[in-house]
């Protein structure tokens, strides 16, 4: 059996993650920038990819990654959930990294080079193949609504009726910025009016590189929904037992201590649930598709509970917006619905394990 615990090369990668985060994404600079005209950080971007090289960790040295696997992938969005660090690290070295096939495109991703993203939906499940765009020979007619980073990306990823699987420079299609819930994550519509194409996969291999990429960036989403739960329980204790009533801490109280000790319990659980779904993608295990799915209907509510929690017990300042910890709320809201929602996850588990209706 695949050791889960976190490895020495894993915990290294980890803390140069978290010293860059510290030192470059501190809750007060996160509020400031989700304010300003640049959400974005692509500063930090260009020295998370390009300087740490975790923009291919999954990739082969010989296409211009790192050789690792996507358990390194994982730990290090554990750590941008922890941060809320607003970086296209989901979009393009998760979604689009893992649905393409090694060539120049898949090298220009990994070495940091160009920004992508998979153009779905960011509440797409996986399951199907996605497809509201349609070619016509080298040309892509359609639109695509809510995709992540797409404000960003320098070239998408578009399932195609046929099936087929197509690359779009940025530069050839229309993207319209939307109101997410998530500003540290921001959504736009693609719209594409006879935008120049390259094709990328047809027939069952796009559809297995699309459902495959769906499937992994749910399963690895769920270390992002850990890291989010691990902040906002770690910030909330270290709250407590500073914030005094009565002449005493309020974290001595026995009903505040039930709670945060439920949320540990949560945490706990889901750091195994998330661990193990993004080491089954990175051994290629059958099991897979039910890890994914057990990881978002598990580490999704996860998330959310341990933000609400960390809203009420911060008591007045936990709903100012001064206080990031409305940021981590949304964020985990937005991820819940992300890659499927937990009951989508529910049904289709139930589906996989053969467990009657």
């Amino acid at each position: 059996m695949t050791d889960l615990r976190y490895s020495d090369v894993e915990e290294d990668l980890r803390a140069s993650v978290r010293d860059l985060l510290t030192d470059r994404c501190a809750p007060d600079t996160l509020l400031g920038r989700i304010e300003g005209d640049e959400p974005y950080d692509r500063k930090l971007w260009r020295t998370l990819a390009v300087d740490l090289g975790v923009a291919g960790l999954p990739v082969a040295e010989a296409c211009g990654g790192q050789g690792a696997s996507v358990r390194e992938t994982a730990l290090v969005l554990e750590e941008l959930g922890r941060a809320l660090a607003p970086v296209p690290f989901l979009g393009s070295a998760v979604l689009a990294t893992l649905a393409l096939p090694e060539g120049d495109l898949l090298r220009r991703l990994a070495t940091g080079e160009a920004i992508g993203t998979l153009a779905v939906p960011l509440s797409t499940a996986p399951g199907g193949f996605p497809a509201t765009v349609r070619a016509e020979g080298d040309r892509l007619t359609g639109r695509v609504s809510t995709v992540a980073d797409a404000t960003v990306a320098d070239v998408l990823l578009v399932p195609v009726e046929g099936p087929a699987l197509y690359a779009v420079e940025a530069s050839a299609v229309t993207v319209t910025e939307v109101t997410p819930l998530d500003l540290t994550r921001r959504l736009a519509d693609v719209t594409f009016d006879g935008a120049a194409a390259t094709p990328v996969l047809s027939g069952e291999a796009a559809v297995s590189a699309v459902d495959g990429a769906l499937t992994a960036g749910a399963a690895l989403l769920a270390s992002e929904q850990l890291g989010i739960a691990q902040w906002c329980l770690e910030e909330t204790v270290r709250y407590v037992k500073q914030r005094y009533q009565f002449g005493r801490p309020v974290g001595s109280f026995q009903a505040l201590k039930h709670r945060l000790a439920d949320v540990w319990l949560d945490v706990v659980a889901a750091r195994a649930t998330a661990r193990y779904a993004a080491d089954a993608v990175a051994t290629g295990s059958d099991d897979v598709a039910v890890a994914a799915a057990l990881a978002q209907a598990r580490c999704s509510d996860v998330a959310v509970h341990a933000a609400e929690e960390c809203v009420q017990l911060h008591g007045g300042i936990g709903m100012t917006w001064e206080h990031p910890a409305h940021l981590y709320l949304k964020r985990a809201k937005s991820d819940q619905i992300a890659l499927g929602t937990p009951g989508a996850h529910r049904r289709r588990l139930a589906t996989l394990v053969d467990l009657p209706a």
